[in-house]
């Protein structure tokens, strides 16, 4: 049995079109969108600022509110759920933000950062126990337990990253969703933490969404790939898979962005014209047909469905094969 699925689902955030009134509209930043996650798995999920991406992390963990939709967690859905109800699952369930520096509080120290998921929950019997349990996901992320009593200005940002880390840990989630967790850090201190997240979820058996727009990160962290492009999802498949030879004309250009190691190896880049366009008023046909540079007349006025191509891999174009 999958540990999430995700189905149908909408986030559409409502805006006054008009100074005095008048309809709203809405941009919708998540639009019909299903997918699936076993228990410890990573499945990557990547795109262009502005695709929804990061919204779709959110919904999935109820940060943000689904418009419609099912969000199934080992087989109970908590798309309708709010207040006592929801809080009493939260444990199942964590983020890890983007901003190591405003995820956490500058008041608290590193002890009361991580030790608050224990004592909303009450996972700790007494005050031994929870410095005990600190300490311990301290040195899981590779921290010294005396970085309990400091401040989270104290560290840097590949530190202050592995003290959200534990504090997700803190409470034993099944799902992690991390949110760009590596975006903020060097180049150097992103390989670290990857590989921490590879190493927690061998040891743990975590599944993690791992939201970002670097594909070269998401093919070395992922089992599967998702890639979104203006609230939808375009093309998925397994990761190496998808990367060596990609269906869909987005995931071609994104991929063409990708650095190459081997200077001599030869790669056509692909350059996207124009912006995404608004999510408030999307084009008719394929969503990204006013940028693809292989449409034809199909393209716009058609709606591609995201079907099956092969066993584990789909892709939403007219063209794919």
């Amino acid at each position: 049995m999958n540990l999430l699925e995700i189905q149908n689902l909408k986030v559409h955030f409502p805006v006054q079109q008009r100074l005095f009134g008048g309809a709203k509209e809405f941009v919708r930043a998540v639009d019909d969108v299903s997918f699936s996650i076993a228990p410890g798995e990573t499945v990557g999920l990547v795109g262009e600022s502005g695709c929804g991406k990061s919204t779709l992390g959110r919904a999935v963990i109820k940060l943000v509110e689904p418009t419609a939709g099912r969000i199934v967690f080992e087989g109970e859905d908590i798309a309708g759920l709010s207040g006592a109800e929801l809080r009493a699952r939260r444990h199942r369930f964590q983020m890890i933000f983007q901003d190591p520096i405003g995820s956490l509080d500058p008041r608290f120290i590193v002890a009361d950062i991580i030790g608050e998921a224990l004592d909303i929950h009450g996972l700790a019997a007494d005050a031994a126990a929870r410095s005990q349990r600190i300490d311990t996901l301290l040195k899981a992320v590779g921290l010294d337990p005396s970085h309990a009593q400091r401040y989270p200005h104290e560290f840097s940002g590949g530190q202050r990253q592995r003290i959200g880390i534990a504090r997700a840990l803190a409470v034993e989630p099944k799902l992690i969703v991390c949110d760009e967790p590596v975006s903020a850090l060097d180049v150097s201190v992103q390989a670290q933490i990857v590989n921490l997240l590879q190493d927690l979820q061998r040891e743990r058996g975590i599944a993690y969404l791992f939201v970002a727009h670097d594909l070269a990160v998401v093919k070395h962290i992922s089992h599967r790939i998702l890639v979104m492009y203006l609230g939808r999802i375009v093309e998925a498949g397994e990761a190496r898979s998808l990367c060596r030879a990609p269906k869909h004309p987005y995931t071609q250009a994104l991929l063409s962005a990708v650095p190459v190691v081997n200077p001599d190896a030869k790669r056509q880049r692909i350059v996207l014209t124009g912006d995404v366009p608004s999510p408030i008023h999307p084009p008719g046909g394929c969503p990204f047909h006013p940028r693809c540079p292989v449409a034809v007349a199909r393209c716009k006025t058609e709606v591609p469905p995201l079907r099956e191509l092969e066993p584990g891999r789909q892709a939403a174009c007219h063209l794919a094969g």
